[in-house]
């Protein structure tokens, strides 16, 4: 069968950021000043997460931004090996990789430039992966069985260049301070295609980067939820207020013990002198408020370090947290991934590692939760609940992804000392919205993951970002994945969204029916629930069907053509609406495979060419697979639409 993935949440997690500091430089009018040319340019990687993978590592080996009206682009980033980076522990979080200093001016795109060898895509498959999956739990796939789609060069130097149009022109001046997310997509249906043939057939994984990377929105850096960052201390500053370090890697996949891989790339961290910054010593289990490092200073060169760090709007990085070690696989072996399970009868959560493997944590007094909240000082390091009380009323469900820190990394069990929440993530089917609030019901493989939950929307006056033109946006806001620049919000936002989630389709048998899915990442501590959580935004998600086949072909109309499909388990065949017209066209992509070579080619059914090759590939009987939105005339509108030649997969 086709296998996929489902982001969680597919539209905004995924982002390779590139953040712009402002650089300084003098004001005043004296004649030898001069203007400053430059602006620093820190770069970053994150993306969306996948329930079925723990592992998606790729090696980003340059980037470029490209200048309006043409122009030389200008290299932000470039690696001659390319550090791998795993995408899946990346969930609405950011990898500083770099700092480049680029030329002010405006610019328009961007090209990306990853590896493409045989073993530069790492893939690790979850723990729990959902039901009928292509590859079993916690398997690493064999290199043999990956194919990166668009690769050119010769054998062992193959890349993959992809170009990015911006949204919105990137204009840097010496003043600016903003974000530009160019978003890595591993739910995007065409991202990671599995390809079961019949029989004893080899599963092929093939990899396509080309339509899953996209530009949108503008962060200010202060809100920029980092990834830890590993390193090696080289120095403290001498007036004791900041560290240098030299950033490390982990080696991916993982080994154990786990090997740090430096790179050439440091940084400066400041302790936080009015907040405090709280100080873990991995080796003497002791943890002290502190700052600056004058308590540290004379043992902290050539210690592993493990830092929470948050930036100021001024481009300087404070720490939250850090913890420190002579060896590195202790400030490692701190359980990094998303939630697989809570079980709050046993005081415990489960928390899947980089290996793909199951690390139970037990929860005591002592636990400290944290939510990641960069922009709000005092909230980011102020816990937001302690011991397994927390565990209780859904404060904490599977998909939340987090970043733990234990007692003792050797003992047996595993005790937390802190739990960093990165993100909370709710997402699944949407039922009973009002105006006051919404209920998700998530189902899960295995059922004692599922949840339902009924959750608010933060207060009408709240802070909820900015719009496209860069206005402020207060209140509940909600928008189309496939169109994710087209932001609902303001004083009709909630009625509208109530109104947005009243579709459903029905394929009748044990199928039935298909209503609205969406996903949303909560906020604590609004104002509308000053003790848990609030909904800011929802993405509507395209719902993916099974795989079905197709009942009655395609239909052209002027914007919108249809066909019937049948789904199993379903007694009625529904209608399937594919847009065709520019700008609101469905995403159609062929899948083919013939003597062992998987492809995935693009359909533009805007032309006549493409419209006419999915009309040949929708034949009665054709195996197909869809994502898409219900609607309220009972219809299912196709985002992405997936057909098959060559070789057929099976279910």
């Amino acid at each position: 069968m086709g296998s996929y993935n489902r982001a969680l949440p597919a539209c905004i997690g995924a982002i390779l950021a590139a953040s712009l500091a402002a650089c300084g430089g003098g004001g005043g009018g004296g004649s030898g000043m001069v203007a400053p040319q430059t602006a620093n340019m820190p770069v970053l990687i994150s993306d969306a997460s996948s329930e079925d993978w723990a592992t998606i590592g790729v090696k980003v080996l340059s980037i470029s931004i490209t200048p309006q009206g043409g122009g030389s682009p200008v290299t932000i980033y470039t690696s001659s090996t390319g550090q791998m980076v795993n995408l899946e522990q990346l969930d609405q979080v950011a990898e500083l990789i770099g700092n480049a200093s680029i030329p002010l001016g405006t610019y328009t795109g961007a090209t990306l430039t990853v590896a493409a060898n045989p073993g530069d895509v790492v893939l690790t498959t979850s723990a729990a992966p959902e039901a009928g999956f292509a590859a079993a739990a916690s398997t690493t796939i064999p290199s043999s069985q990956i194919q990166v789609q668009g690769a050119s060069g010769a054998s062992g130097s193959k890349t993959v260049s992809i170009a990015l149009t911006f949204d919105s022109p990137l204009v840097v001046t010496s003043s600016s301070s903003n974000a530009l997310d160019l978003e890595f997509d591993l739910g995007h249906p065409a991202f990671l295609v599995g390809h079961v043939p019949p029989a004893a057939g080899t599963t092929l994984w093939a990899v396509n980067f080309d339509g899953p990377i996209r530009c949108h929105h503008i962060w200010s850096v202060d809100r920029l939820v980092l990834r830890h960052a590993y390193g090696t201390v080289t120095s403290v500053s001498s007036d004791n207020t900041s560290i240098t370090i030299t950033k490390d890697y982990p080696t991916i996949p993982v080994v154990s013990p786990e090997t740090a891989i430096a790179s050439d790339f440091s940084l400066s961290i400041l302790a936080d002198a009015s907040n405090g910054t709280l100080f873990y010593d991995v080796d003497a289990k002791t943890v002290t408020t502190i700052k600056n490092f004058s308590a540290e200073a004379a043992t902290l060169p050539n210690k592993y370090v493990r830092v929470a760090a948050r930036y100021q709007q001024n481009g300087t990085l404070v720490a939250t947290r850090i913890w420190a070690s002579s060896s590195f696989d202790k400030v490692w072996l701190s359980p990094e991934g998303h939630v697989l399970k809570v079980d709050p009868t046993n005081d415990l959560i489960i928390v899947q590692n980089e290996s793909g493997e199951p690390v139970s944590l037990s929860i005591d007094a002592n636990t400290e939760f944290f939510f990641r909240t960069p922009a709000n000082a005092l909230a980011d390091a102020t816990p937001i609940g302690t011991g397994p009380g927390f565990l209780a009323n859904n404060n904490m469900v599977r998909g939340f992804k987090v970043h733990a820190s234990v007692v003792d990394p050797l003992a047996t069990p595993l005790v937390a000392q802190t739990v960093d929440i990165e993100t909370a993530a709710f997402d699944g089917k949407i039922s009973n919205a009002s105006a006051n609030s919404f209920t998700y019901t998530r189902k899960f493989f295995a059922a004692a993951d599922d949840y339902t939950v009924t959750l608010g929307y933060i207060s009408p006056t709240s802070a909820n970002g900015d719009d496209s033109s860069g206005n402020p946006i207060v209140g509940f806001k909600y928008w189309n994945f496939a169109y994710p620049t087209l932001v609902t919000s303001g004083t009709n936002a909630v009625t509208d969204f109530v109104s947005a989630v009243n579709g459903g389709v029905n394929f009748g048998g044990t199928y039935g029916s298909v209503t609205a899915w969406g996903a949303s990442f909560a906020r604590w501590g609004d104002t509308a629930n000053p003790t848990g959580w609030s909904i800011p935004w929802t993405v509507l998600e395209p719902t993916p069907l099974p795989r079905g086949t197709v009942a009655s072909g395609l239909v052209s109309g002027n914007s919108v053509s249809t066909f019937t499909m049948n789904v199993p388990g379903g007694t009625m065949s529904a209608t399937v609406d594919v847009g065709t017209a520019s700008g609101s066209a469905t995403l159609v992509y062929q899948v083919d495979r013939t003597n062992g070579i998987l492809t995935i080619s693009p359909e533009d059914v805007t032309t006549a060419a493409g419209l006419a090759a999915l009309t040949n590939g929708l034949a009665v009987g054709a195996p197909v697979k869809v994502y898409g939105v219900p609607q309220s005339d009972g219809t299912f509108r196709a985002y992405v639409l997936t057909y098959f030649t060559g070789t057929m997969p099976t279910n």
